[in-house]
């Protein structure tokens, strides 16, 4: 199965959400995994207030921040939206969500952006999963 990496610097927001979201929309298309350069003693407050809130997800219970350097090795990467100090992590493909960090922001900040990862967690599915059906069809 196609392993997923969501790296931010601080893995505790946006890359976590995504982890979550991840692990709930798209199991059976792709493992999800989050990570970060630097780790914080825990995940933002408010994402995993409105995970609870709004999707019944716990994040506290199944994750914590962890370190680029624990993941292993993952298919594809994609970085939140970190600019310049985005970590870097090998892979077979990568990409930028370009996603404003909604730390310290009203909750209706923090909820387009928890809605835009969940659209973009929806769409890296369809994609991956047409990436497999045609190379399944290519093996006959």
């Amino acid at each position: 199965m196609t392993k997923v990496a969501f790296i931010c610097t601080h893995n505790s927001c946006r890359s976590q959400i995504a982890e979550a979201l991840g692990k709930r929309l798209a199991s059976d298309v792709f493992e999800s995994y989050s990570a970060g350069t630097e780790t914080k003693p825990q995940i933002s407050r408010d994402a995993v207030r409105l995970m609870k809130q709004l999707y019944g997800i716990d994040m506290e219970k199944a994750q914590r921040s962890k370190l680029l350097s624990e993941l292993s090795p993952v298919d594809v990467v994609v970085t939140m939206g970190c600019g310049v100090e985005c970590p870097y992590l090998p892979c077979k493909h990568r990409e930028d969500w370009g996603l404003d960090d909604p730390t310290g922001k009203s909750d209706e900040e923090f909820i387009k952006v928890i809605r835009q990862i969940e659209n973009n967690i929806l769409t890296l599915k369809e994609r991956l999963n047409a990436d497999a059906a045609s190379k399944n069809l290519n093996h006959f």
